[in-house]
């Protein structure tokens, strides 16, 4: 059994006096893609993100990627639904970390009018999927925007952020480019993610080694996200918890889910 812990976030920033959204456009940032040198010097550099990108890269190119993405299809679903909760429409929205866009084939052209997809990965960005909104794909890490302020109606973000090596530098950068009444919707691991798995494997490691080692990537505590919003400018924030569970019928089946989970989306 793998619990996931998922959660959303629904902000909107108060608006503005004189203060009017700008057209689409970059801006000059050192890179659209990071490598190594370009992190944060306030970060921890626990990932290493050009070998992510080149994980993502790898992972995109392999058959049946509907074997392996049932967590991103689920927790797209659950995104553009929470979209369509909201009374308005947007012209202009972004989708940081799209994968193959999970989230843009659920919506439609009456809600969204341009649908900017971002991604470190170009295999990613070349496998995207139908929609019938217009849509345009950026090569982009999630830790380094490259958009003007005040640019985008609506920000989207699909279990990609738990990879940033620098979570409140990225979420003020979603802050940056949205527009004063704009909204950022995300869902990603939570704290409790693979605990089971964690727990098994520090026992196991704990009784033959006299002490062990982390296997999996860390999570952001859910208690810590409302904290480090906030900081990065939001307001009106609504954090939900839920759980998805994924059974397997043994250990051979989970040892090659998370296998390919590696370059996707876990560890």
């Amino acid at each position: 059994m793998l619990p996931l812990t998922r959660f959303w976030l629904l902000l909107r920033r108060p608006p503005a006096a004189g203060v009017r959204g700008k057209n689409l456009g970059l801006r000059k940032v050192a890179s659209g893609v990071s490598f190594p040198g370009n992190a944060s010097p306030r970060a921890l550099n626990i990932f290493d993100r050009d070998l992510k990108r080149k994980q993502k890269n790898w992972a995109a190119r392999q058959p049946e990627p509907l074997k392996f993405d049932y967590l991103k299809e689920e927790v797209g679903i659950r995104i553009a639904d929470r979209v369509y909760d909201i009374a308005r429409d947007f012209p202009l929205v972004l989708d940081i970390g799209c994968g193959r866009g999970y989230i843009a084939q659920h919506l439609n052209k009456e809600t969204v009018g341009k649908f900017i997809q971002a991604d470190i990965a170009e295999n990613a960005l070349k496998n995207t999927l139908e929609t019938e909104i217009p849509t345009v794909t950026v090569l982009a890490d999630e830790e380094f925007l490259p958009f003007r302020e005040n640019t985008f109606d609506l920000v989207v973000s699909s279990l990609s952020l738990h990879w940033v090596n620098d979570l409140p530098r990225a979420l003020e950068q979603i802050h940056y480019v949205l527009k004063p009444d704009g909204v950022f919707i995300g869902a990603m691991f939570g704290g409790d993610t693979l605990y089971e798995l964690r727990c098994s494997l520090q026992l196991a490691e704990t009784e033959r080694e006299g002490g062990f080692a982390p296997h999996v990537s860390p999570f952001t505590a859910v208690n810590d996200l409302g904290h480090l919003l906030g900081r990065a400018g939001f307001n009106t924030l609504t954090v939900d918890t839920d759980e998805i569970q994924v059974n397997y019928p043994g250990m051979f089946e989970l040892m090659e889910d998370l296998q390919e989970k590696k370059s996707r989306m876990l560890t």
